[in-house]
């Protein structure tokens, strides 16, 4: 299979709904063949989330471009991820902010993530395993967060965490179905702005979903 092709094809098809050419021209730039189990690298490029283990997934492409251009990313912003995951998500943000803070709390699934962000060369990501609070308050502030699973409510540790200015993208719901905010933390209070439904897997810990 030529991945190239593939990977041209599913961003030309983005470029419809996605208006964000530099997220189009970083997503073009990750080879997300090496993020799915090898098995499944045949549909790497299919506009669908696809299993990674441990109950998890790698997200459809588009809701990658919807989250990522919604943070307004640039070489001088740092940018917290919660749930690493296959790790597809991190790289896509390594090509656009200065630094990437993310952490994980499935111990297999971070080590095979740090793997293949070493192997593609990435200097500007720091993995964690995931702490018993959600984020990584030793970084904090941060110019934007992105939640990569399903949170009950918009926890307000994250806010805590959120620089004035300050963008965050988390899905807001049920644990079968939940609603893509973005969180914009003004100084006199935050706006809160619907980017539709999506599902996610649900965010596990203190402030989220009890495992």
């Amino acid at each position: 299979m030529d991945y190239d092709i593939a990977r041209a094809r599913l961003i030309n098809q983005l470029a419809g709904e996605i208006q964000d050419k530099r997220v189009l021209s970083a997503m073009s730039r990750v080879p997300r063949e090496l993020f799915v189990p090898a098995a499944l690298a045949g549909s790497a490029y299919e506009n669908v989330p696809l299993p990674i283990g441990a109950n998890q997934t790698i997200s459809q492409p588009y809701i990658v471009a919807l989250m990522t251009a919604s943070l307004e990313l640039n070489p001088q912003k740092k940018v917290l991820e919660i749930g690493t995951g296959s790790g597809y998500q991190t790289a896509v943000l390594a090509e656009l902010a200065g630094q990437v803070v993310t952490t994980e709390r499935i111990p297999e699934l971070l080590q095979k993530a740090k793997t293949v962000l070493e192997r593609l060369g990435y200097k500007n990501i720091e993995i964690h395993p995931a702490a018993e609070t959600l984020g990584w308050q030793d970084g904090a502030p941060y110019d934007a967060i992105i939640t990569t699973a399903g949170a009950p409510n918009i926890p307000d540790i994250l806010l805590q965490q959120l620089a004035v200015e300050g963008r965050l993208v988390i899905p807001v719901g049920s644990r079968y179905e939940q609603v893509l905010h973005l969180i914009i933390k003004h100084p006199g209070g935050i706006e809160d702005i619907d980017l539709g439904g999506c599902r996610f897997v649900s965010l596990i810990g203190k402030d989220a979903w009890e495992g």
